[in-house]
């Protein structure tokens, strides 16, 4: 059994939970800011030319995002704040198109993790190295993806886009092996 804690046990739970840690291996291998937008809002432009930027940490604001994004403090209440990624779907799309040093990058989602099933986070809110989140939807994967990645690459993107989600606490997310925790709702 996992060990778990109320909410009393920590002030940046959010009321009504109790988090229970989990024991899988879950590690942060790449954190991505771009100070602009490549493909979001270009839909029959050319792709912007932003750089996303690999950086080691970066500062998490509860209602904002991640600090120097594209999408910090876009508008309040906004479901992407942060977007997530795995890093097996990356191994995995390097080998089905034949692309074995693709960037992940070219994805244009901001934290690559291992070891986690980001379909289990839709509409939870889970903790990862101590900053609280709320996964709020899939990361669709858009029809850029076909040229960023490789013809086909949004269709074999469909559910495994990875996860759009809120901040709901802030702290800072490091590259490195992290601790998970799920809430569960108390009744």
């Amino acid at each position: 059994s996992y060990p778990a804690r109320r909410n009393s046990d920590c002030a940046r739970c959010a009321t009504g939970y109790l988090w229970v840690a989990v024991n899988d291996s879950v590690a942060i291998r790449h954190i991505f800011i771009s100070p602009g937008h490549n493909f979001f809002g270009r839909h029959g432009q050319p792709a912007g030319d932003h750089p996303a930027v690999d950086v080691r940490a970066v500062n998490c604001r509860a209602g904002f995002g991640l600090e120097g994004d594209r999408f910090y403090g876009y508008r309040p209440g906004y479901k992407g704040q942060v977007t997530f990624f795995a890093w097996e779907t990356l191994l995995a799309a390097r080998e089905k198109f034949g692309r074995p040093t693709l960037s992940p990058a070219v994805f244009r989602r901001n934290v690559i993790v291992e070891g986690l099933d980001l379909n289990r986070m839709l509409e939870r809110r889970f903790t990862l190295g101590g900053v609280e989140f709320e996964g709020t939807g899939e990361a669709r994967p858009c029809h850029w993806m076909n040229a960023a990645v490789a013809p086909g690459a949004e269709d074999w993107l469909m559910g495994r886009g990875g996860l759009r989600a809120k901040v709901v606490s802030d702290g800072a997310l490091s590259v490195g092996p992290v601790e998970l925790w799920l809430a569960q709702e108390i009744a």
